[in-house]
């Protein structure tokens, strides 16, 4: 599909187009849609064609083509979300599932489109992400953190100028050690790690930078009363470096009936290191959204 500016994303759908119901699924910074393998795999196993299910990467992510520095913005994340829906869900009830910057892009999609929340969203899934105040996160010790913080993407976006691709994935050591030391938690399986590794690869300066200076702009807590009466679940590894424990909390309270659950050991990715975990949350948010609807139907059928 082609953004509102022009650009190409790359879209991946599981499921007939006409399925009454569409899980879309939005992955982190530095990743792509196939960070949500095994979600997916979950999804297709149970429900089968009964569901849709869309995956995609981000403007300036994986197959996605390449965006500029000023236009990596959480804002812009918003309209394409909105655009995907409305080109590859048109109709029919959603699920929204987003991870890390991928949960800022539906609370972005939440300012831009309101009226999808009221009328079409049945459940959402925050996994792994803030509401605001990134700048206030630390990676370290209080006398290095700030500068920690800002040199990691500098840092990999400048091996992403000065070497290809093919370069940094025969010899990652940089993307290896930031994967392993910021992204998991106490256990990490190496085809996780591989994974994420690649993610990082793939992802170009512009994206690496923009987006890291965005989402260290990023405010939409208040705009979660978009969310009012969708139920909402919420997830954090309380190893999680980059998006800490008390950005869920307040993410949850900041939603009224939203329930949150931290997970003991899990770092920040955890649609991998916690697969079974947050697809279990899918699943329970889908069979909710899908006896909802049956209900809905049974009261309007004629006596």
């Amino acid at each position: 599909m082609r953004t509102h500016d022009g650009l190409r994303l790359h879209v991946v759908p599981h499921g007939p187009a006409d399925a009454p119901l569409t899980v879309v699924l939005a992955h982190c910074w530095t990743s792509d849609h196939d960070s949500w393998r095994y979600q997916v795999q979950t999804l297709r196993q149970r429900y089968g064609d009964a569901i849709r299910v869309l995956t995609y990467d981000h403007r300036g992510h994986g197959a996605s083509e390449e965006t500029a520095k000023d236009a990596a913005t959480i804002e812009n994340l918003g309209r394409d979300l909105a655009d995907l829906i409305d080109l590859h869900a048109p109709e029919g009830d959603l699920v929204l599932a987003g991870h890390s910057l991928g949960g800022m892009t539906l609370m972005a999609l939440a300012e831009h489109r309101p009226e999808l929340f009221a009328e079409r969203v049945r459940g959402v899934l925050f996994v792994a992400t803030s509401g605001g105040s990134m700048h206030e996160v630390t990676l370290g010790p209080a006398a290095v953190a700030e500068r920690l913080r800002e040199q990691i993407p500098a840092m990999l976006a400048m091996r992403s100028r000065m070497l290809s691709r093919r370069k940094r994935r025969r010899v990652p050591l940089v993307e290896a050690a930031v994967a392993r030391r910021f992204l998991f938690g106490d256990d990490m399986r190496l085809r996780d790690h591989a994974l994420a590794v690649e993610g990082i690869i793939n992802t170009p300066a512009a994206s690496m930078c923009g987006f890291f200076e965005d989402i260290m702009r990023h405010d939409r807590i208040e705009g979660l009363a978009a969310l009012a009466g969708v139920p909402v679940r919420v997830m954090v590894g309380d190893r999680d470096r980059l998006t800490p424990p008390s950005h869920a909390t307040l993410l949850a309270e900041k939603v009224p009936g939203a329930r949150l659950h931290v997970a003991p050991g899990a770092g920040h990715m955890l649609p991998l290191e916690r697969d079974r975990l947050v697809s279990g949350a899918l699943e329970e948010l889908v069979a909710e959204a899908l006896a909802a609807s049956s209900e809905q139907e049974a009261t309007t059928l004629p006596a």
